[in-house]
């Protein structure tokens, strides 16, 4: 079996595609406990990349994206003292909040996912 259709059997597997997806859907356990939109990712991620090779690669691009969100976060509140954070805060929130649901949909269809503006921390 070549590269291609070991791929195309993992994404078949509607667990691993479910796992991936909680993945991403896991940052928003960031509404509910601080520090949240990294730790649900990275638990989803630590409990399952070595079982899973699709959760492995989701859930690491889920935390380098949310990573990356973070320090938006943080810049835009010290920003705020000047002003610019107060559009610049909605602004983030509204792009990672339809860039993790967007992520979630493609990640249940067994698609690949690429988000914008990430820093690569994990590799």
């Amino acid at each position: 079996m070549d590269d291609n259709q070991k791929v195309e059997v993992i994404t078949d597997n509607k667990d691993h595609r479910t796992w991936a997806m909680l993945c991403h859907l896991s940052s928003f356990a960031g509404l509910l406990i601080p520090f949240g939109s990294v730790i649900g990712p990275l638990i989803v991620w630590l409990a399952k990349k070595d079982e899973m090779p699709l959760v492995a690669e989701h859930g690491r691009k889920s935390l380098n994206f949310q990573l990356t969100m973070m320090i938006a976060y943080i810049i835009s509140f010290l920003l705020m003292f000047v002003v610019i954070g107060i559009i610049l805060l909605p602004v983030i929130a509204i792009f990672a909040f339809i860039m993790v649901v967007v992520s979630a949909i493609k990640a249940n269809d067994g698609k690949e996912v690429d988000y914008p503006l990430s820093i690569e921390f994990i590799k």
